[in-house]
């Protein structure tokens, strides 16, 4: 529960997550790849398409999806892997805490 992680910020990192492990919840499609460097710090990106809705919209889906990641992907995370989230239209009116629990699922199943 403490801070977030580091946060994606470059084109090519979100490109290669697209390579990686895809999952699919209702709210978020969380995409899972492995950097394969020394370093065990997992890092998390966020997107959400322009057809969800304005920026107000967007903004509003991507501060959920950081919220769900600071609390739950440190311990569910992969070390060493860059988890991507891509917000869903779902995700503006899902339940916060059926979102967390989707997103425990999905590292558990990408873990398999």
């Amino acid at each position: 529960m403490g801070s977030p992680p580091p946060t994606i910020r470059k084109r090519a990192d979100f490109l290669a997550a697209n390579r990686g492990t895809r999952i699919v919840t209702p709210a978020f499609i969380l995409l899972i790849r492995s950097r394969g460097d020394a370093d065990p710090a997992l890092r998390a990106g966020f997107t959400v398409t322009k057809k969800i809705g304005g920026s107000v919209v967007r903004s509003r889906l991507k501060r959920r999806l950081r919220e769900i990641a600071r609390l739950e992907l440190p311990g569910c995370g992969l070390a060493g892997a860059d988890h991507v989230l891509i917000g869903r239209s779902a995700g503006l009116t899902r339940d916060f805490a059926a979102m967390r629990a989707d997103l425990v699922r999905a590292c558990a199943k990408a873990t398999q």
